[in-house]
C-alpha cells in the first residue's frame, strides 16, 4: 500500500484508492535536455486522448499533491543554488513521466515582498509583466474573494451546510507534484523539505533546504474513473448510488476534456496568436511564466444529489447549460448517475449566459445560468480558444470542515495568463449581475450553492530556467 503519511487523507481513503487504481499506458519520459520551459507543459508525456461516450478526454497523472510552503527567512544566493540543485536532483532521480514525477514550483506575493523594495520596488517592477489593457497594473496580483464566497465583502452570501469564510492565504510558495504513485510524491516532497534523506529508494543526502522550507499544507487530489464512486461506497455516503460509476469527479461529469483547456502558450505572459493579455516580450525574465490560482473547495454533494428535486436533467443544466440541456439522461434520473458522464464542453457565445438568464427558451421555462455557459462570458479568446488550463480534481479529507469530518473536496488549480483574467472569470462564473437583472432563483445559479471556497491564493509560475527563487541573482 502506498504511504499516506502527511498527505492529508485517512489510511482508509488511500486503501480504497489503491484497490481501484490502475496504471494506464504512458508515453516515454522526457530527456533531460527536453524539459519544457513552461513548467506545467506535460501533455506530451500523458496518455493519448480517448473517446468516452463520444467526448475526447485526456487524463493526467492519477495523483497530485499541492504543498503550500512558508519560508522561515528570506532566501540567499546560496539558497537559490541549493534549490536549483535539489529540483534537478529530483528530476534526475525519477522519470519525467506519470510513473515518476512532474513538478511545478510557483511563488506567492509574500515571496516577492521579501525582495528589496517588495512588490512595488524597482527590482520587481522592472521585471514583472503588466496588463496590456492597464499598464499600471501587474499581471500578477493577489487573489480576492469571489462574488459567491462566504466573506465580509459578501454579507448576504450563506452556504447551507459548509458556511465557512474564505481565507486569502499568504504562503511564499507552492509545490505541485504529480505522479501515478503517492509514494513517489511523498518521498520527493519529504526529501525537498528536509524531512527525509531518501530519494527514489536510496539515500540521497540532504536537499540543503530543511531549515528554510516549512510545508504549511499538503492537499492530495486524485483523478481516475470510478474513484469517487468507490470512495463514497467505502465511506457509506448517503448519495453514493447516485454518483456515476464511470466519472472521475464527485459531481458525476468528466471535466478532463481535451476541448476545455487551451494550449500552454495561451496561458503564459507571452500569449499566442489567439490572445496576449500582457506587456511581456520574448526576452523577458518571466516570458514563459504564468499565474496559477489555487483554491480549496468543500462540495455539498448531499444537496447536489438531493432527491427528488436534483434530477440528472437539473444537474446537467446546472453544470453545463439549460438552453438546451445537453443530455436528458435515463428514465431513472438517479441510479448510477441518472445519465451519461461525458458531456462536451462546447464553445458558445459570451451572450449565451444572458439568454439563459432570460429563461424563455430553457428546458423548464425558468431563468437559469449554467456553470460552463457563465464561464464563457470571459474564459475564451476571440476565436473561442480556452484561455486556461485546469489542474484540479477530487479530494476527500477534513481540511476546513467545521465538524472535522472527511468530506468530498475539489482541489482546484488553474493556470491563466493574468490574475485579473481569473478574477474576471470567477465573476463570470457567479454572474451575479445577470442573476439580479433577470431575477434568477438561487437554486438555478449553476453550481454556486453546492461549493464553499475556504482558501484562495495566486502564485506566479516562473519559466523553468528561473524557477529557483526568482530574481535573487539580480539583487
Amino acid at each position: 500500500m502506498q504511504r499516506a503519511v502527511g498527505l492529508g487523507v485517512a489510511a482508509s481513503t488511500m486503501s480504497a484508492l489503491d484497490l481501484l487504481a490502475w496504471v494506464p499506458q504512458r508515453a516515454g519520459a522526457a530527456t533531460k535536455s527536453g524539459l519544457p520551459e513552461v513548467q506545467f507543459q506535460i501533455e506530451k508525456y500523458l496518455p493519448h486522448a480517448v473517446s468516452i461516450e463520444g467526448v475526447k478526454v485526456r487524463f493526467g497523472p492519477t495523483y497530485t499533491t499541492f504543498a503550500t510552503v512558508e519560508l522561515t527567512r528570506t532566501p540567499t544566493l546560496s539558497d537559490q543554488a541549493a534549490l536549483a540543485a535539489a529540483l534537478a536532483k529530483v528530476e534526475a532521480s525519477y522519470p519525467f513521466s506519470p510513473s515518476g514525477v512532474f513538478m511545478t514550483i510557483a511563488y506567492g506575493v509574500p515571496y516577492f515582498e521579501r525582495l528589496p523594495g517588495g512588490m512595488s520596488g524597482a527590482l520587481v517592477s522592472a521585471h514583472m509583466p503588466r496588463l496590456a489593457a492597464e499598464p499600471q497594473r501587474y499581471a500578477f496580483e493577489e487573489a480576492v474573494p469571489g462574488p459567491t464566497d462566504v466573506s465580509p465583502v459578501n454579507p448576504a452570501v450563506q452556504k447551507l451546510r459548509f458556511d465557512v469564510p474564505v481565507r486569502i492565504e499568504s504562503n511564499d510558495m507552492v509545490l505541485m507534484l504529480r505522479s501515478d504513485s503517492t509514494a513517489v510524491i511523498d518521498e520527493a516532497l519529504s526529501w525537498l523539505a528536509g524531512e527525509s534523506s531518501t530519494l527514489a529508494g536510496v539515500q540521497g543526502g540532504s536537499s540543503g533546504l530543511g531549515g528554510l522550507l516549512r510545508v504549511s499544507s499538503r492537499r492530495l487530489m486524485f483523478v481516475q474513473q470510478g474513484l469517487p464512486r468507490r470512495l463514497a461506497e467505502e465511506h457509506t455516503l448517503p448519495y453514493a448510488a447516485t454518483i456515476n460509476p464511470l466519472s472521475p469527479m464527485w459531481m458525476g461529469f468528466i471535466s478532463q476534456q481535451v476541448g476545455s483547456s487551451g494550449p500552454p502558450p495561451i496561458v503564459t505572459f507571452l500569449g499566442n496568436g489567439s490572445a496576449k493579455l500582457t506587456t511581456a516580450r520574448s526576452h523577458d525574465y518571466f516570458n514563459h511564466g504564468s499565474v496559477m490560482h489555487l483554491s480549496h473547495l468543500i462540495q455539498d454533494l448531499q444537496q447536489f444529489y438531493e432527491r427528488p428535486g436534483e434530477t440528472y436533467v437539473r444537474r446537467a443544466a446546472e453544470m453545463f447549460s439549460a438552453n438546451p440541456v445537453p443530455r436528458r439522461g435515463n428514465a431513472d434520473q438517479f441510479t448510477g448517475g441518472g445519465g451519461p458522464t461525458s458531456i462536451a464542453n462546447a464553445a458558445v457565445s459570451p451572450e449565451a449566459a444572458e439568454r439563459e438568464a432570460e429563461g424563455a427558451s430553457n428546458f423548464d421555462g425558468q431563468p437559469h445560468i449554467g456553470h460552463t455557459v457563465a464561464l464563457q462570458r470571459s474564459s475564451r479568446a476571440h476565436d473561442r480558444t480556452p484561455m486556461h488550463i485546469r489542474a484540479d480534481g477530487p479530494g476527500f479529507d477534513s481540511l476546513d470542515v467545521p465538524d472535522g469530518s472527511s468530506q468530498p473536496k475539489l482541489h482546484f488549480g488553474i493556470f491563466v495568463p493574468t490574475a485579473d483574467f481569473f478574477a474576471t472569470m470567477r465573476r463570470s462564473q457567479a454572474s451575479v449581475d445577470l442573476a439580479q437583472r433577470y431575477n434568477v432563483p438561487a437554486q438555478n445559479l449553476g453550481i454556486e450553492r453546492f461549493i464553499t471556497a475556504t482558501r484562495r491564493q495566486n502564485f506566479l509560475v516562473p519559466p523553468r530556467r528561473n524557477r529557483a527563487f526568482p530574481l535573487l541573482e539580480l539583487v
